[in-house]
């Protein structure tokens, strides 16, 4: 068992008298070997507002995690604890299990409100347990009972929660009866291309393993996807492949299930990601975020699916009244304040930064993130990726024809300041990354760690993010990096340590 880190030093605040040590050590005496944020980000919260959490040593760091993307407005916004105060002073009951109240057919209306107005038409709604994994259990057993088939398709790098069929459906299951497909991967292309052109054959891989008699995929009840893989590496979906899923699956009856789970609510530009692509899906699955920092969980989907029998999919805590209120006033907060425009915007901002900084770091193999959804992939630069080649997929090939983005049509910069196009992708560098986040952390910045390797630098900030801190966030971030990479030096990960077990992350 991997050991805790020491708490990191950071010269920002003073003490407060809580004894933070003493709290990290009983902690790690007595809770489950599996936490994981504990592990990584060794501080004992005591305040929060906003983007910044103070510990319970006086230290203050700039929160791009916000509790795995559920922080939609950041800490204790106002606009949550109101609506919060005002359930708890009403006297009103704070858990009703699945009755009518007030409160629960006041988020209802203003969830519907944001939906896709075609899906919204005709929509019911399943409060599921609180964790979005239960939703997504919710959901396979929706499309099975209402198909009356069992089959599932789902997507390499996916992660859909922790539960087993969540689990079965994301990328890293072992031994399961789900059919895996490919998932367009601009930087490391299952086909070696990359760009359009690798979107496309993954589309057409889907569409001839399903018309194949002897493809060995069995009779589909749904397909889940999310329109951008969080956990896998925040690779977002091209918009063109999200619409030929939706044509592949409505010509053949096969119910389309997003996962929306973290990239709802704004997170990527749009109220729901599923909106840039104008694809409407079957089924929704949404948590995180719609409960305004609070546990809750729904799905929603098309009424002809509803053929449930009282109590097919159950559970005490779906009835989280104080969850309702603060999601409610979230929703229509994010709704009324364009939240998710000035996400595009300031997502759009970032990216442009980061990506100028990829320009002379020959680390960082890929900057890629919709809206306030952001990785930076890390990569060896000396070390080419080991993953497939395709023969006419080259430099010079992308520089003739055009005809190869992603993978091999890149610009990096060097240190002599010469720029190479159609570099190929770089194996990852999960050391490095690792190293970047306590670097991170030592600055006073939380950042996750995603991808195949752990070697994505993920950041997940509160829509409410100014400009001001967005640029302080990525002041830190690049001067970690720097430091990273100058105590590695020639050791930065020519070697990847051993595979971890497969989803640690529990962030369901």
């Amino acid at each position: 068992m991997t050991p805790d880190p020491a708490p990191p030093v950071v010269p920002d605040g003073e003490g407060s008298g809580e004894d933070a040590p003493a709290i990290l050590r009983r902690q790690s005496l007595r809770e489950s070997a599996a936490r994981t944020y504990a592990r990584a980000l060794p501080i004992v919260p005591v305040r929060a507002r906003g983007l910044t959490i103070e510990g319970a040593d006086g230290r203050r760091y700039l929160d791009c995690l916000s509790g795995a993307g559920a922080l939609a407005l950041g800490h204790n916004h106002p606009v949550v604890l109101e609506a919060i105060r005002a359930v708890l002073d009403s006297g009103a009951p704070l858990q009703v299990l699945d009755l009518a109240t007030p409160v629960k057919d006041a988020f209802t209306e203003e969830l519907f409100a944001t939906l896709p107005p075609e899906l919204a038409a005709h929509a019911r709604i399943q409060f599921c347990g609180p964790a979005g994994t239960d939703a997504v259990e919710a959901a396979l057993k929706l499309v099975r009972t209402a198909t009356g088939r069992d089959g599932l398709l789902a997507f390499s790098g996916a992660y859909h929660g922790m539960t087993a069929g969540a689990l079965a459906a994301s990328g890293g299951a072992p031994a399961v009866s789900v059919t895996r497909l490919p998932f367009p991967y601009d930087y490391r292309c299952p086909f070696g291309v990359g760009g359009e052109r690798g979107a496309d054959l993954a589309a057409r891989w889907t569409e001839r393993l399903l018309d194949d008699p002897k493809g060995g995929t069995a009779e589909p009840a749904g397909m889940i996807l999310e329109p951008v893989q969080g956990e896998g590496g925040v690779i977002p979906a091209p918009d063109g492949w999200l619409r030929r899923m939706r044509e592949i699956t409505a010509a053949r009856g096969i119910p389309l299930i997003a996962d929306e789970v973290q990239t709802g609510v704004g997170r990527t530009g749009s109220f729901w990601a599923v909106g840039h692509s104008g694809v409407v899906p079957d089924v929704m699955v949404l948590s995180k975020a719609i409960g305004g920092s609070l546990p809750l969980a729904v799905v929603v989907y098309r009424e002809e699916l509803d053929a449930w029998r009282p109590g097919a999919h159950a559970g005490t805590f779906r009835g989280n009244q104080l969850a309702m209120a603060a999601g409610a006033a979230t929703l229509a907060y994010v709704r009324e304040n364009g939240l998710a425009q000035r996400a595009a915007v300031v997502g759009e901002r970032m990216l442009t930064r980061l990506r100028a900084l990829a320009a002379w770091c020959p680390h960082i193999g890929d900057v890629r993130g919709r809206g306030l959804m952001i990785g930076l992939e890390l990569v060896d630069p000396a070390e080419p990726d080991p993953g497939p080649e395709c023969p006419e997929a080259t430099a010079e090939n992308a520089l003739t024809t055009g005809a190869f983005t992603g993978a091999y049509g890149r610009t990096y910069g060097r240190e002599n300041g010469r720029t190479d196009t159609g570099a190929p992708a770089r194996r990852a560098a999960p050391i490095l990354a690792a190293a970047v986040q306590r670097e991170c952390l030592h600055r006073g910045l939380i950042v996750e760690l995603g991808g195949r390797h752990s070697a994505v630098i993920r950041l997940l900030p509160p829509l409410t993010i100014t400009d001001e801190q967005a640029e302080a966030v990525l002041d830190r971030l690049a001067d970690a990096l720097d430091a990273a990479i100058h105590a590695l030096g020639d050791r930065a990960d020519h070697e990847l340590p051993p595979p971890a077990p497969p989803f640690t992350g529990g962030r369901r």
